[in-house]
Order: C-alpha cells, then structure tokens, then sequence
C-alpha cells in the first residue's frame, strides 16, 4: 500500500481535488483504462471549464494512480460510497488516504512536518516550512533529479494547497492556519477493515504507517478501534503481550455495507 520512494510533483495535476474525485467516480467503470477514461471525460465535458489537456491530467495524472491501482480496487470501494449514506467528510479522508498512498511527499509532510506542529501547538504551517521541508529530501536524494528553485517553490504551495483540500489546514498563501483534524470513526471502520482483509495480522493492522497520517500511535489506534466495539462492528481483547481482534464482517464489500447504511 506504500507509495514510492522517490518523490514527484505529480500530484499538482489535481491537489485534493475532491469534487472532480467525486464525479470521476460517478463516471469511472469497471475496466475502464486511464486513457478511456480521459478520453470520456473530454467527450462529455465533464470539466467542461477546463481544457482538454487539463481534463485529460485530472483523470490520468490525478485520479489514476490514486484509485485505479490494483484494477481498481480502490476507486470500486469508494464508489459504493456515493449512493450511501457516508458522512462527506469520511469520504474525504479516505481521499486523502489514497492519495497520500499515491504521493510519497505528501505523506511524509504529513507526517514530519504537519503533525510535529500540531502536536507542539503551532497555528500555522508556512511556505517556508514546506520549503525547508523539500529541501531536506533534495538533500537525501528523494527525486530523480534536482529540482529547480521555481520547482521547490511551486510544489511548497501545491503541498499546503493539498492540505486544505483535505481539511488539516485553512486559508493564507504563504502561511495556513492548522485545523483541529480528527479521523472519523466511518473512516477507522474502513481502514481498519482494509488493513485486515489485506492479510495484516492483528497487531500489524493496529502498528501500521497509515495511521500516522491522521497523528495516532498504535497505543491510540487500538484505543480508537476497541471503541467500534461499542457498535459491536468487531471485538477487540488486548493484554501487555496480546492483540486480537474478532472480525463481524467476512469482506471488505459487507464493511462497506455497513457503513453505507449508517
């Protein structure tokens, strides 16, 4: 579920993009190739503000590598989303959990940069910091080749533009205040699930990376998932030693069901 190493400004073709994500979705089927999709995206004017070429980035630069892994696991899971009854704001994190899969710099500047201030009670993250942040990959070889200094500096914005997108951060250019950003309990249920059914054991699924991208530690991912207990979704036991967890639902499409009816 990683992403790759090296990082890319690819994510610029699209930032959050949620709305777009959304209508992709709708029109996205089952086999459906980046390119066909692109090509349908042009024919019925979905982005019909945009140009062609820019219509066409959305749905190959952004939307594929995000939800069309995999023959498009991901994207068949979240569009049985959108006739249910999933709380927007769930749907949205787990855009932002595919899409920090997707781009490797995002996660990381979620993780080293974003949840850092939060935690030491910052109000903002700056354009400097994502900067500095880009920097300190260059210098660790994180992209294939050095980037340009205009580069540095777009993509420093594409990554706090992301951020809001996703609601950690609001507002400002050059500097965004920082949200109070909690993981909806939908969202726990869902990835919880997708973490299980991926072959993870027990103790993997709760020590997991992808939990750091909303700022929990393992010690809060099991109290936040014995917590679903509550509405007897699984059942958690766990000891200095012992972790396991008794699963209600036999596939990750039965866990969806669940939570479109909610």
């Amino acid at each position: 579920m990683a992403a790759d190493r090296n990082y890319t400004t690819q994510f610029q073709a699209g930032l959050g993009m949620v709305q777009e994500t959304i209508a992709l979705l709708k029109l996205w089927e089952p086999g459906t190739s980046p390119s066909a999709l692109a090509d349908r995206v042009i024919a019925e004017g979905l982005f019909a503000r945009n140009t062609a070429r820019r219509a066409r980035n959305l749905a190959t630069e952004m939307f594929a590598p995000r939800y069309l892994k995999n023959n498009g696991e991901p994207a068949l899971r979240l569009r049985r989303f959108l006739d249910g009854h999933l709380v927007h704001e769930a749907l949205v994190q787990l855009f932002f959990l595919q899409t920090a899969r997707a781009q490797q710099i995002l996660a990381d500047f979620v993780r080293d940069v974003y949840w850092p201030k939060y935690g030491a009670g910052s109000n903002a993250v700056t354009k400097a910091d994502a900067e500095s942040f880009i920097q300190r990959a260059l210098d660790e070889g994180r992209m294939a080749k050095r980037w340009s200094e205009s580069t540095i500096h777009r993509v420093s914005g594409y990554l706090l533009g992301c951020c809001t997108d996703f609601g950690l951060l609001e507002g400002g250019v050059s500097s965004r205040t920082i949200r109070r950003f909690y993981i909806r309990p939908e969202a726990i249920l869902y990835l919880t699930h997708e973490l299980h059914f991926s072959g993870l054991s027990d103790r993997d699924v709760v020590n997991h990376a992808d939990w750091q991208l909303f700022g929990l530690e393992a010690s809060e991912v099991l109290r936040l998932i014995s917590n679903l207990s509550h509405d007897r979704h699984l059942e958690v036991q766990s000891g200095a030693d012992l972790i396991q967890i008794s699963w209600k639902y036999r596939t990750m499409e039965e866990c969806i069901d669940a939570l479109s009816q909610r």
